[in-house]
C-alpha cells in the first residue's frame, strides 16, 4: 500500500494528483524549484523538497534530485505527473532501483514508446496503421512535418513546405529538442493540415486487461500545442471509433503496457487513421475522459501501481459530452506571445466541481497574488464543462469563461469563448488547422466591440470616483457630484487593442451626463461596483484596480483597460529600428550578424520563454547595424537586442 507519494512535477497536475491522495488517505510530498517555493503546490502538500535553482534542466529535470528527495521526505512511491521526466525511462529505473513504487508503465514500455521513430516501426510491426518517417523528403511528399523523435508538446517541431528551407529547419529542429529532451533525433512525416487529431484514453493492470476509455479529439492547437480538448471525438463513424480502440489496445499490449496511457492518431479526411505516438504518462486532457467516464484516472493509477486489477474486464459506458479549454498566459493576436506578470485573480463565477463532477470543473496550478515567469509552460488552468449533449457542453463552457474573474497577464480566454461559440466548431468541422484558418475571428486583439470597451471605461471611471470619494471629506454624496454646472470629468483609459479612451462625464442633480452614453443612468457606484441603467436594461460592472489596471467584469464579457495620466509626462523616443525584447526570456539562438542585409520580417534572433521559441523580426527592409544578444543570455521585457538601419 502507498502511504506517501511524492509527485516529481509542479504546477496544476501537482494538485490534482494530491486531490486525489486526500481522498484516499495518503500523504504528499511536492518538490519544488525556487521561483517556486510559495506556489499552491508547494503548500498543499504535507512536506515539500527544494530543488535548487530556476532552469528545469537544474531542478524538475533533474532525476537524481528527485529520488534523493523522496527518500529523505519518507515517501514511498512516485507519481510523475505529465512532461518534465514523466516519459523518461532511466528515471523511472532510478526510481524503482531505489526501493520506491513507480506509479507509470513499465521502463521498458517507456523506452519502447520513447523514441517515435522506433515506435512507428514496432507499432507497424503489430499491425497499427502508421505514418511511416521519410528517410529523403522529395517534392511529392511536402508539404512535411519535422518532429523530435524523443519529444512531445510541440517542442522541436516545424511544418516544411519547401525543400529549400528544409536543411535550416532540421538544424533548428535538432537544437530545440537536444535542449528539451537530450536528444537531437529528429524525422520528417507528411504534413496532412486538414488531418484530425484523435487520441485513446488507455487504462492496462499487471493482469491482462487492457481498457480503451473512450476517444478524445484534440485537434485545435496552436504551434502543435492543444488548446482544446473533447470527449468523445465528434463525428466518428462506429466503424472508426471501434477500430481506433482496437489499435489502440494493440498498441499497449504490444510492449506489455500497465497504468494509464493514450494512444494518439492522425485521422486523415478520407477516414483513415494513422498511429502518431503512445504518450506514457497521464495527458493534460484526462479530465473530459473523467467527465464522461464517471472514474477518477489518478485513483486507477495508483490502484494498479499498488498491484490491483482494473474493476471489470472493461470499462464502464460513457455518457453526455465534456469539453476542456487550456487557458494560457498568452497573446494570440500577438502570434502568441507569452505574457508574464502578477496573477491578482482567477476564480469562476459560482460553484464548480472537481474530480469528475458533472457541471463545470476547474484544474487550476496557480493561485491570486502569484507572479507567473517565463520559467515554465504558459498554462494556468483548464476549464472543463460537461454536458448532455456537445452543443450544451460548448455554451456551457463559453458562459464559465465568460464570467470567469481573470485579473493579471493577457491570456487567451477571448479566443477560446470565440472558438467555443464559432459556427464551424459547433458543426464539428474539426482539424488541426482550425486555430489558423479562422485566425481573422479567434485571435482579434481583446477590446474589439467599441460600445463593451466603452461601456467598461465609463464603470472604470465612476467606480475610481467613488474610490476617491470614500477618502475624501464628503463621503456621504455621490461620487463626483456637482451642486452647479461645470466642467465634465475627464479620465483616459487605454484598452488591450492599444486603442485609447476618453471618459467624460457629470454628475448633478439632474443625474448622470456621459459623452457618448445618452440616456445612460447612474443606479449605485462603489470602488468595486457600478451599477448602470441604459432604458429598462439594468447592468452591474464589478471592478477591481491594480496599480494602474483595471480589470472591468461585465454581463458583456470582461475588459482590461489601462489607466493613463491626465496629464502625460513626455515618452523617451525608441530609434523606430531597435528590436526590444517583447517578453522576459532566454536568447537560444541568432539567425544574422552585424552588417547584414535583412529584409522586413526576417528572422534575427529567437527567444525562449515558457517552453516556447518566438521569432524575433526586422522590423524593416536595412542593414543590422547592431546585435546585443548572445545565445544563453537571459533577457527581461523591454531589453534592446538589436538596430536595424533603414535606408533615409
Amino acid at each position: 500500500m502507498i502511504t506517501n507519494l511524492l509527485v516529481a512535477n509542479r504546477g496544476e497536475i501537482a494538485r490534482r494528483v494530491f486531490r486525489t491522495c486526500r481522498a484516499l488517505g495518503i500523504a504528499t510530498t511536492a518538490v519544488h524549484s525556487d521561483p517556486d517555493a510559495d506556489a499552491p503546490h508547494v503548500r498543499e502538500a504535507d512536506a515539500a523538497v527544494r530543488l535548487p535553482g530556476a532552469a528545469p534542466a537544474d531542478t524538475y529535470l533533474r532525476a537524481d534530485l528527485i529520488v534523493r528527495a523522496a527518500l529523505e521526505a519518507g515517501a514511498d512511491a512516485v507519481h510523475p505527473g505529465y512532461g518534465f521526466l514523466s516519459e523518461n525511462a532511466e528515471f523511472a529505473q532510478a526510481v524503482l532501483d531505489a526501493g520506491l513504487v513507480w506509479v507509470g508503465p513499465p521502463p521498458a514500455a517507456i523506452a519502447a514508446m520513447g523514441s517515435k521513430t522506433a515506435a512507428k516501426r514496432l507499432m507497424a510491426a503489430a499491425g497499427v496503421p502508421v505514418l511511416g518517417a521519410l528517410e529523403a523528403p522529395t517534392e511529392a511528399d511536402l508539404p512535411v512535418l519535422v518532429k523530435a523523435a524523443a519529444g512531445g508538446g510541440g517542442r522541436g517541431m516545424r511544418v516544411v513546405r519547401t525543400l529549400a528551407e528544409l536543411p535550416d529547419q532540421l538544424a533548428a529542429a535538432r537544437a530545440e529538442a537536444a535542449k528539451a529532451f537530450g536528444s537531437d533525433e529528429v524525422f520528417c512525416e507528411r504534413y496532412l493540415p486538414t488531418g484530425r487529431h484523435v487520441e485513446v484514453q488507455l487504462l492496462a493492470d499487471a493482469h491482462g486487461t487492457v481498457w480503451a476509455v473512450g476517444d478524445r479529439d484534440c485537434s485545435l492547437q496552436r504551434r502543435h500545442q492543444k488548446v482544446i480538448e473533447e470527449a468523445p471525438a465528434p463525428g466518428l463513424p462506429e466503424a472508426v471509433r471501434a477500430g481506433l480502440h482496437a489499435a489502440a489496445v494493440s498498441a499497449a499490449r504490444a510492449i506489455g503496457y500497465t497504468g494509464a496511457g493514450t494512444a494518439e492518431f492522425l485521422l486523415a479526411e478520407d477516414g483513415r487513421f494513422h498511429f502518431l505516438e503512445m504518450n506514457t504518462r497521464l495527458q493534460v486532457e484526462h479530465p473530459v475522459t473523467e467527465a464522461v467516464s464517471g472514474l477518477d484516472l489518478v485513483a486507477l493509477q495508483l490502484a494498479v501501481a499498488e498491484g490491483e486489477s482494473l474493476p471489470g474486464p472493461v470499462p464502464p459506458p460513457s455518457t453526455g459530452w465534456a469539453i476542456e479549454a487550456r487557458l494560457y498566459a498568452e497573446d494570440p493576436a500577438k502570434d502568441w506571445q507569452p505574457a508574464t506578470g502578477t496573477l491578482h485573480r482567477l476564480e469562476l463565477d459560482g460553484p464548480h466541481q472537481e474530480f469528475t463532477g458533472r457541471g463545470v470543473r476547474l484544474d487550476c496550478g496557480v493561485a491570486a497574488g502569484q507572479e507567473i515567469t517565463p520559467h515554465y509552460d504558459a498554462m494556468l488552468a483548464k476549464v472543463i464543462a460537461w454536458a448532455p449533449n456537445r452543443a450544451a457542453a460548448a455554451r456551457l463552457l463559453a458562459d464559465a469563461l465568460t464570467r470567469a474573474r481573470i485579473h493579471g497577464p493577457a491570456t487567451n480566454r477571448e479566443l477560446l469563448v470565440r472558438a467555443l461559440r464559432h459556427p464551424a466548431f459547433l458543426a464539428a468541422r474539426l482539424h488541426t488547422g482550425f486555430l489558423t484558418e479562422h485566425a481573422d475571428d479567434l485571435a482579434a486583439p481583446d477590446g474589439g466591440d467599441p460600445a463593451r470597451t466603452a461601456r467598461a471605461a465609463l464603470a472604470a471611471a465612476l467606480a475610481d470616483a467613488a474610490a476617491r470619494r470614500r477618502t475624501g471629506p464628503h463621503g456621504a454624496l455621490p461620487p463626483g457630484w456637482r451642486n452647479l454646472p461645470s466642467q465634465p470629468q475627464l479620465k483616459r483609459y487605454r484598452a488591450e487593442d492599444g486603442t485609447e479612451r476618453e471618459v467624460r462625464y457629470r454628475l448633478n442633480r439632474d443625474g448622470l451626463r456621459a459623452d457618448g452614453h445618452p440616456g445612460t443612468e447612474l443606479v449605485d457606484a462603489t470602488p468595486e461596483q457600478v451599477v448602470l441603467r441604459e432604458g429598462a436594461v439594468r447592468r452591474g460592472y464589478r471592478v477591481a484596480r491594480h496599480g494602474d489596471r483595471v480589470f472591468v467584469d461585465g454581463p458583456d464579457g470582461a475588459t482590461a483597460l489601462t489607466a493613463l495620466p491626465r496629464f502625460p509626462d513626455p515618452v523617451a523616443r525608441t530609434d523606430p529600428g531597435a528590436l526590444l525584447a517583447p517578453m522576459p526570456g532566454t536568447v537560444v539562438r541568432t539567425a544574422a550578424a552585424v552588417g547584414d542585409t535583412v529584409t522586413a520580417g526576417q528572422p534575427l534572433l529567437f527567444l525562449e520563454a515558457m517552453k516556447m521559441e518566438h521569432r524575433v523580426t526586422a522590423p524593416a527592409d536595412g542593414v543590422l547595424v547592431e546585435l546585443r544578444a548572445t545565445p544563453g543570455q537571459q533577457v527581461e521585457l523591454g531589453t534592446l537586442l538589436a538596430v536595424v538601419q533603414t535606408p533615409a
